[in-house]
């Protein structure tokens, strides 16, 4: 089950959040074995986030976490269509957009652990 979770300094319509919802369960099929069908997402949007100690008016944060493994190539590729989708939709620049990825040995759902 991948997660991905967005920390975006600005205010988000619900139409933007159902489209880099949509658009997000797309990319997530770049790491081989994940799909839509397994991915939870979040927003925290108008988030305060500061770098190098400025407040940017457009800046992202987003964390995702994939249960397992994957290879850098197919995190690489995450990673440019994030920015892709984070840039069309919300016209932050592509270098104000940081994505961290965690790989999670151990995952729990429905009362036990995969």
């Amino acid at each position: 089950m991948p997660f991905i979770n967005s920390k975006i300094s600005v205010k988000i319509t619900k139409e933007q959040e159902v489209s880099i919802k949509n658009r997000l369960g797309q990319a997530i099929a770049l790491i081989p074995g994940k799909s839509e069908s397994w991915l939870m997402v979040g927003f925290e949007d108008d988030y305060k986030l500061y770098f190098k100690g400025q407040e940017f008016e457009k800046i992202v944060y987003v964390e995702v976490q994939i249960f397992g493994d994957a290879s850098k190539s197919a995190l690489a590729s995450l990673t440019t269509e994030i920015c892709n989708i984070y840039n069309e939709e919300l016209e932050v620049d592509k270098d104000k957009i940081y994505v961290k990825y965690d790989l999670v040995e151990n995952w729990g759902w429905n009362g036990s652990n995969f």
